[in-house]
């Protein structure tokens, strides 16, 4: 289990292509599954201080000669002995990386490019808000076994039901709130309608990226979280495939933009 006793100053450099092999493929939940990445080529691997460390795996290689492979980007959820731990969301054959996770096999190789970073929490920071979806739930899992004991963090994770929840593990003075899709709830509300401290914290929100945007308006304009301690993302985007949103991305980043221009003319 890897520890974060500092914040991070600057992001890794990023890794060349490197092929590990799978050593393990290991049923979580009903929707997640983990694959295990071993092999001699990951001693040689930065795996970066962040918590939110990430490879971009090959899904598949190009059909052309000028094509590019596919490239999925997932969170590196732990580090031991046995290897990296991936954890990935599963859809039936939606995308690539679910179909990909339920058809590999130990012993199968894999290349990926990295890993990366942006985040980690930081030791000075009154609290630690943390909130998103499956999609973010390894990075929010690795960020609370990171936290020291004296942290306090509240977090907010969105799954399906019940069935989705995970053993989240923490030194901290860990506040969980799990919020159920089945039953109509919505994470950012529940996250809005939250009794929370006093202080401004350190804020993590990755997952769906319509629901990342509403909350990092409220977090910048209602907590009063600067930009400089705010990580978010939206992974995915509802009723858009993968394609679609790698292609709206740039516009949903530059409407973030717009949204700290308008609370800064306040």
């Amino acid at each position: 289990m890897s520890q974060t006793t500092s914040a991070p100053t600057e992001k890794p450099r990023r890794g060349v292509r490197t092929t590990a092999t799978v050593t393990a493929v290991r049923q979580l939940t009903p929707h997640m599954i983990r694959v295990t990445l071993g092999g001699t080529a990951l001693a040689d691997a930065d795996i970066t201080p962040f918590t939110d460390r990430y490879v971009k795996l090959v899904m598949a290689e190009p059909t052309e000669p000028e094509g590019r492979p596919v490239l999925r980007t997932y969170t590196i959820r732990d580090v031991t002995a046995s290897g990296w731990d991936i954890d990935i969301v599963t859809h039936g054959d939606v995308g690539h990386g679910g179909p990909w996770a339920q058809r590999v096999q130990p012993g199968d190789e894999v290349s990926f490019v990295g890993p990366g970073g942006d985040y980690a929490p930081s030791p000075d920071a009154p609290w630690h808000l943390l909130a998103g979806d499956e999609s973010a739930l390894p990075a929010i899992a690795a960020t609370c076994e990171a936290l020291p004991e004296d942290a306090v963090a509240h977090v907010f994770v969105e799954v399906a039901d019940a069935s989705e929840e995970q053993e989240i593990t923490s030194a901290a003075n860990l506040h969980l709130t799990w919020v159920h899709r089945s039953t109509g709830a919505s994470l950012a509300d529940v996250v809005q309608a939250a009794e929370l401290p006093d202080g401004t914290p350190h804020t993590f929100l990755h997952g769906e990226a319509g629901c990342v945007r509403d909350l990092r308006r409220w977090a910048r304009g209602t907590l009063g979280v600067p930009r400089e301690l705010l990580s978010a993302s939206g992974y995915w985007r509802l009723g858009r495939d993968d394609e679609r949103w790698r292609a709206e991305k740039p516009e949903w980043r530059a409407a973030v933009e717009q949204d700290d221009l308008v609370l800064s003319a306040r």
